[in-house]
């Protein structure tokens, strides 16, 4: 129960000067009283609510690797049998001493990067969360594909993200997740769409043909607790915010800068959401295609949450690996325990009610 601080001292005692001070100092007592009753009427809350959700599992070792995929043109059949070919390769760790456990593919994989490509190159998928779903009868040829490899290479498959035509006949930018097993387990669709305009230099509208997803959405694998989120998501840093607070200790965001934000921001956003999370975080991009009419950054990137840079592409198409250390995880929060040190009496806890 919140105490409610009452509105005049005047109706408790009289308004006399000899008690002046003594009403003074009840004031505040009953100020203190408030602000404790409220904290800890918050921290209850959010205990019984991480209580109420599953446990995160035990955050073990894993390698990851990142496809910066190149070659992607306007044959979505060539784009499926590309990158199918390349989270091949990156499966069985080719160029690496081990192989990886989690495969990330690129932001809009399967199709030409554009608002205006988005509508032709949507497809159905019809996914929903909770419910069991049967890759052989889905509509899209890209789960199918991202099926079929995560289960014949028996690794987890984050596939990147597509454009995704929903029941609603609204077009999305959404990324799924397979199993080992090749179960499609979870989709993000982008929450925060890509309208910019920066004079002289890039105008974007994402939202002339997307629609902007509404749910906070990770993934729970052997080894991780994993958060996802698309491109410009990385800017908004309550969504960050919230998966950390529900448990992920990995973020992982495939996502496609370009010439122009991408030397100002792409580097420095991962890093700051790695450290005031203090998780892992990550961003897997298209490789730079100058003669596309999107021009991708690259520089697909790893982070640890204490904001060291554990692995980084170049501008073409390559697979980079990063083996991630749990307690790198455990040393940044027990060293510097922001995550104890919230002062949810003063501001409020942004992950409430979701």
């Amino acid at each position: 129960m919140i105490i409610q601080p009452p509105l005049s001292l005047g109706l408790i005692f009289p308004p006399s000067h000899a008690q002046f001070s003594y009403n003074r100092a009840y004031c505040m007592l009953l100020t203190h009283a408030y602000r404790a009753s409220n904290f800890l009427s918050l921290r209850a809350t959010q205990t019984r609510r991480f209580t109420m959700a599953t446990a995160e599992p035990t955050f073990k070792p894993f390698t990851l690797a990142l496809v910066q995929l190149g070659q992607v043109g306007g044959d979505k059949a060539a784009n499926l049998r590309h990158a199918r070919e390349m989270v091949i390769k990156a499966a069985n760790g080719e160029g690496h001493s081990k192989k990886p456990q989690l495969v990330v593919l690129p932001e809009c994989f399967n199709s030409p990067y554009g608002h205006v490509h988005f509508p032709k190159y949507a497809e159905v998928i019809g996914y929903k969360p909770g419910e069991s779903f049967d890759v052989a009868k889905s509509e899209s040829e890209s789960v199918k594909m991202l099926s079929s490899v995560a289960k014949e290479k028996g690794i987890w498959l984050l596939g990147g993200s597509i454009p995704e035509k929903g029941t609603d006949g609204k077009v999305y930018n959404t990324s799924t997740v397979y199993s080992p097993q090749g179960d499609l387990v979870a989709i993000h669709r982008k929450v925060h769409l890509f309208d910019i305009d920066i004079p002289g230099k890039i105008t974007f509208k994402e939202s002339e043909t997307l629609t902007g997803g509404s749910s906070v959405n990770h993934f729970d694998t052997d080894f991780a607790r994993i958060g996802l989120g698309i491109c410009y998501d990385v800017r908004f840093p309550e969504l960050a915010m919230t998966n950390a607070r529900q448990g992920c200790q990995v973020l992982i965001y495939p996502g496609a800068f370009n010439l122009t934000t991408g030397p100002l921001h792409w580097e420095l956003l991962q890093r700051a959401r790695a450290v005031d999370q203090q998780v892992f975080f990550s961003m897997c991009s298209p490789a730079r295609d100058l003669s596309a009419g999107y021009h991708a950054w690259g520089h697909s990137m790893v982070v640890d949450p204490m904001g060291k840079i554990l692995a980084e592409a170049k501008e073409g198409e390559e697979i980079i690996y990063a083996d991630i250390d749990p307690q790198v995880f455990t040393d940044a929060r027990s060293g510097i325990p922001v995550t104890r040190q919230r002062r949810f009496d003063v501001y409020p806890d942004v992950s409430t009610g979701l």
